[in-house]
Parts: structure tokens; sequence; C-alpha cells
């Protein structure tokens, strides 16, 4: 202490294949928006006159508002009756059809657990047979169903991220797919190390799908601006700038 011994992945692990990063933006549907604005202005409405003592207590109601509305872009179906199309479930259904003719083998992720059965169901319906992991997942279940992911049993594992984001190595898949953002990108890059570590022989794809004009696409900036600034700051580069602020 102070100092920081620093090893990049790429410099340990010069053999390790190539990572390729896909951002896969889609559109709300019609009656996805309708929702979405619905609730959106439903929030606006209660905090445009809102003093900032009175924000500081609504801190919940608000928090819980924006997973709402992050819900509404993975599917409205989450949270209620709904039947309506949804246009990055749209998008998952074409990737992952690319995914089975192609014979790759995919993990995919969410923070929904309710996001990964709808998942499942969707693979049912291709014909992709899976796995899922989430919180409620005995240990002897997760070391067994990873053992025979990796030994070829199934295509695709569902997974928490929060619940499977660490501690697993499925160097069998290729192909990593975060269906929907998290504030902290070192998170889904934690999540995206489950198949792209020691073992992987293959070129790993990674898609991050976002909403178009949603919440998503601020969380995806202020992803990115985390990461610039842990590389400022991990290079050396932000020091000075960071001291002369303080």
């Amino acid at each position: 202490s102070p100092f920081i011994l620093r090893r990049k992945k790429e410099e340990v692990l010069p053999d390790l294949p190539d990572l390729i990063e896909i951002t896969h933006q889609s559109e709300l549907s019609d009656a996805q928006k309708a929702i979405y604005l619905a609730q959106l202005q439903q929030m606006q409405q209660g905090l445009i006159s809102a003093s900032d003592q009175e924000i500081n207590r609504r801190k919940v109601e608000i928090l819980s508002g924006i997973t709402r509305l992050r819900q509404i872009c993975d599917t409205p179906a989450l949270f209620m009756d709904y039947a309506g199309d949804s246009g990055k479930l749209d998008s998952l259904r074409e990737l992952l059809s690319q995914i089975k003719e192609s014979d790759h083998r995919v993990l995919i992720f969410s923070q929904f657990r309710g996001m990964l059965d709808i998942t499942e169901g969707l693979l049912q319906e291709l014909g992709i047979s899976s796995y899922k992991l989430t919180g409620s997942t005995p240990s002897d279940s997760r070391q067994e169903m990873t053992r025979a992911f990796n030994q070829g049993s199934r295509d695709a594992f569902l997974i928490s991220l929060k619940a499977g984001g660490t501690g697993l190595n499925l160097t069998a898949a290729d192909i990593v797919i975060h269906y929907d953002p998290w504030w902290n990108l070192a998170v889904q890059n934690q999540a995206t190390d489950r198949a792209h570590r020691i073992g992987q022989q293959n070129v790993v794809s990674v898609y991050r799908l976002f909403m178009k004009d949603t919440i998503e696409e601020r969380i995806r900036a202020l992803q990115e601006r985390k990461r610039e600034l842990a590389d400022e700051i991990l290079s050396g580069e932000g020091i000075g700038q960071a001291l002369i602020s303080r």
C-alpha cells in the first residue's frame, strides 16, 4: 500500500482466443412503447415539483420505478399480463436462431429470474436444450450442470447475473449474451469471463442487448464513463488530474 500491482488478462494469457464485443440495439414495439411512456410519465409527474428533501424520502419508490422501466425494456410480461411484442425479445429470437444454425453454444445472462423463465420457453420453442442457474439452485446442482454442459450435454445455459456471474467455468460456450445491462460493466465482464478464460479454444463473441431511446441507453453511457475512468486511473493517466481536482 498504496501501490497496486495490475496484471491484464491479455498479458498473463497471451494464447487466450480473442474476445469480440457486439452492441445489439433494438427498438420498443408499439405496445411496449406505450407502456414505457406511461410509466415514465407517471414518474415524471410525481417528481417534477418535488423538493430535494421529498425526493430523498422517496428513494425506494424512485428506484422501484427505474427497475420497472428496465423490466419494460425486456418485456412488460415480467410484471403484468402482456401478450404484445417485445423488440428485444424478437431480437433475441433471431440471434438464437442464427446460433442454432451455426452450431454454437451460448451463455445467456439476465438480472431478472422471470426473464430467464421466459427465455427458457423461447429456447424450447426453437428446439435448443438448456440449463438454468438462479440464486435458488443448490451448490451440488450447479457443479453437476457445469460439468454436464462442458461435456456437451446441452447447447445453452441461462444464468442469473448475480448468482452465476462468478465462480463458474463454462468454456464449452463461445457466445455470451447479456440480455439486460447492469449499472456496473465490471459485473458483466466477470460474467463474460465464465466463457473467456483458461481452457477456451474458440473466439468468444459477446452480445450486449440495448433498447433505443430508453433508460438502457443511459445505463450504457454510464458504463462507458466508468470504464474510461477506471482505465485512466489504473493506467496512471488520470491520477495527476484527480490530484489537481482535489
